[in-house]
């Protein structure tokens, strides 16, 4: 679980990246200064090494014993830098010249002296203990023969202690950036974790059931921006949880109320043994009504859990005209027994891409509402056109109407204007609810308007398909 962690993955990550570029600083930096001296030394040392042998070349056609206090002349007018070692042997590697004694030291590199007479130049050079240490062997030529070799040897303390110092520093400030990463990516993490346990906290509330829960988040980065997007999901589903207990409890009620119908009227007719013919038909009437209704009611229920399970059917070429000549026909019995007179003025050429069942429960729906509603001896009319690239059909009844109030609600769910006329007509506050969602499906558009004359007019628009 340790090293699983977002914070421990994000705090390794740092450190790795500053270890890498303190590492990289306090060698790849400090080994190039080292270089950049080491090739100053050899332009120098050889310089100096080469400037004697020169002097020696110009003076001098072979080096002998007897030559060394001229040999100390020469040298001794040269401007020879302070510090400095010069050996000068002859063609035998016999020490002419070593005002240092350098020549008797134990680790004097005679084994160079001899391969600088073969007619080679020699340098290296080394850096330990804070000195830059730097010897060029030149051998000294006269008429295409070695006489004799320059040794010339420097020890530079200086740049070598300027070298040190300025790796102690970049080590301090190595330290010094550690420690203030450390404090740094601490905060941080501990920021950031303290705002992503707010939101699994939240997550933890949501999914317990407390769909009111909000995360307060300032700030305008990736984490608050997600805070907004949950802030946004809870309302969402807090609304919906709304919904549900209202679809719920709305859907528990009306299909209550016929079961508690026929329960009471089997009640009679069981309890009352002297029940007489008449009597009985009646209550039995009743029964089959409520049934009619109860069954009503749940196939509009499951019509409205098809439509919010988004099953899509296969899509057709639908013809309007025909759909909605059909459900003319099946509603003109309704018509007829309340007195409500059907007209329509259907457009040939509206093809929509649809289902029929899908057409029938808007067409039913619409037109069906548009006759229970309606006033004694009222009229509905149907039309259907083409209107920009559109299917337009239009309900225009002469009905009761609807309140301005109620007009924004009226295609919600269980929504009905006038309960107890809704109820006598056999509404259940689901048709209008089917309307919407279909045509929302197949992605159409439906509203509703009062009429000037009285009454209501639905309006129902589609992608004409050609």
């Amino acid at each position: 679980m340790f090293f699983s962690s977002i914070r421990t993955k994000f705090a390794l990550t740092h450190f790795v990246v500053v270890a890498i570029v303190l590492v990289l600083i306090n060698t790849y930096f400090l080994l190039e200064s080292r270089d950049i001296v080491f090739a100053t030394k050899r332009l120098s040392v050889q310089s100096q090494a080469e400037l004697i042998a020169t002097r020696l070349e110009e003076t001098f056609d072979s080096l002998t014993q007897e030559d060394e206090e001229r040999i100390a002349a020469v040298v001794t007018q040269l401007d020879i830098a302070g510090g400095s070692h010069i050996v000068i042997t002859d063609d035998e590697g016999t020490v002419l010249f070593d005002p240092s004694g350098r020549a008797k030291s134990a680790n004097f590199p005679i084994d160079r002296i001899k391969t600088a007479l073969e007619g080679n130049d020699i340098f290296y050079s080394r850096f330990q203990d804070a000195t830059f240490s730097s010897s060029a062997f030149r051998p000294i030529m006269s008429r295409g023969v070695a006489i004799g070799v320059v040794y010339y040897h420097e020890d530079d303390a200086d740049q070598g202690t300027l070298l040190i110092e300025m790796q102690n520093t970049i080590q301090n400030i190595s330290i010094v950036v550690i420690v203030i990463s450390i404090v740094i990516v601490t905060l941080i993490v501990l920021s950031v974790m303290r705002r992503v346990k707010s939101i699994t906290n939240a997550v933890k509330s949501v999914r317990e059931g407390e769909y009111s829960y909000m995360i307060n988040m300032k700030g305008s980065d990736e984490l608050a921006l997600l805070s907004d997007e949950f802030n946004s999901l809870t309302g969402r589903l807090k609304e919906t949880d709304e919904v549900r207990r209202r679809f719920v409890a709305d859907a528990s009620h009306e299909l209550k109320t016929p079961l508690a119908t026929i329960k009471l009227l089997t009640d009679s007719i069981l309890q009352n043994e002297d029940i007489d013919n008449d009597t009985l038909h009646e209550f039995l009437k009743d029964i089959g009504m409520e049934a009619d209704r109860l069954s009503r009611t749940t196939d509009r229920l499951m019509t409205l859990t098809r439509l919010d399970s988004h099953i899509e059917d296969e899509l057709i070429k639908v013809d309007m005209k025909e759909a909605v000549s059909e459900t003319l026909r099946m509603l003109r019995p309704l018509a007829d027994s309340m007195g409500i007179k059907v007209k329509g003025q259907l457009a040939e050429g509206c093809f929509i891409r649809t289902t029929e069942d899908a057409v029938n429960h808007i067409v039913f729906n619409l037109v069906e509402n548009a006759i229970k509603y309606n006033q004694p001896n009222g009229s509905v009319f149907v039309r259907l056109a083409v209107v920009d690239d559109k299917v337009v059909l239009d309900i225009m009844d002469r009905g009761v109407g609807v309140p301005d109030d109620d007009l924004p609600y009226i295609f919600d769910r269980f929504y009905r204007v006038d309960k107890a006329r809704s109820r006598d007509a056999g509404g259940s506050g689901l048709g209008l609810a089917i309307v919407k969602d279909t045509v929302a499906d197949l992605n159409g558009s439906v509203n509703a308007r009062p009429r000037k004359s009285g009454g209501m007019i639905f309006t129902v628009s589609f992608d004409l398909y050609k």
